[in-house]
């Protein structure tokens, strides 16, 4: 009866242990799992504590024999005081065969195995409601393509490929205090050049148009002493500076600089890109 009354109280324990857990929305995930671990080991002890109390196992054997029999399951071992009668008649250099019967965990495998087989083979090739891996390789690629779209769109993706010109004048007002911050010491700050060439004229040494200027402050030109900015501008940034300098096309600076490069004709046919 007390032992009775000790696993009730252990189940009780179990089934009704969120009233020691706070909201999922307060404790943090760390906590519960602790929470659970706790409860278990003072279950466990105290089961210790009914087996040894109750049955006098001091030598464990009570405690031991769930997990003998559930091993004796899994192997149908035969006793050892059994095995000279299953040994087969026949002999290989003194060695004889047990005529064991084959272990229940692999009978799970082998028939476990086979109906794994059929359930694919309806699921994927008859119903079809699964994925192969072309159809889901192909998924994901379109996935891919889509995520790509909106990250495009929304600016967060950005490459010499994808920038597009901008004429706002939030836009173009930001890209002017980059270029005045980090562009100017080479450029001038009206875009006439000073080291870098002169960005208000036809010439272009990197070519012209957004997607070439974006391409130039993204990789710089080592080979001219200019640096890449991908490191210490976005591509919102980029972009931003890149309009900026396109915008400079046209005006005239205080102090120009001999052209440099190739006139850039635009497939627009319009100068610079614009």
């Amino acid at each position: 009866m007390k032992r009775n009354k000790i696993l009730l109280a252990i189940v009780g324990i179990l089934c009704y242990s969120n009233i020691f857990a706070a909201p999922a929305d307060t404790l943090p995930t760390f906590m519960s799992i602790m929470l659970w671990i706790t409860i278990l080991l003072i279950a466990f002890v105290i089961w210790l504590a009914v087996v040894y109390s109750e049955k006098n196992d001091f030598s464990g054997s009570f405690f031991l024999n769930p997990l003998r029999g559930f091993k004796n399951y899994l192997t149908r071992m035969a006793p050892m005081d059994k095995e000279q009668e299953m040994l087969l008649d026949h002999d290989y250099d003194g060695i004889r065969e047990l005529d064991n019967k084959i272990p229940p965990w692999f009978n799970f495998l082998f028939y476990g195995t086979m109906l794994f087989a059929i359930v694919y083979i309806i699921n994927y090739h008859v119903i079809g409601s699964g994925q192969v891996q072309e159809e889901e390789y192909a998924n994901e690629v379109s996935t891919a393509a889509m995520e790509k779209t909106i990250l495009v769109r929304s600016g967060a993706f950005i490459t010499e490929a994808t920038v597009v010109l901008k004429n706002d004048p939030a836009t173009l007002n930001d890209g002017k205090v980059i270029f005045t911050k980090n562009c100017a010491a080479c450029h001038a700050a009206d875009g006439g050049g000073i080291v870098g060439p002169n960005l208000t004229d036809d010439y272009w040494i990197n070519g012209g148009g957004i997607n070439n200027v974006f391409k130039v402050i993204k990789n710089g030109v080592p080979a001219k002493g200019m640096i890449s900015w991908q490191t210490q501008l976005n591509p919102t940034q980029m972009q931003s500076v890149a309009s900026y300098v396109i915008s400079l096309y046209g005006i005239t600076p205080a102090n120009p600089k001999a052209p440099q490069g190739n006139k850039w004709i635009s497939a627009d046919s319009t100068a610079v890109g614009i």
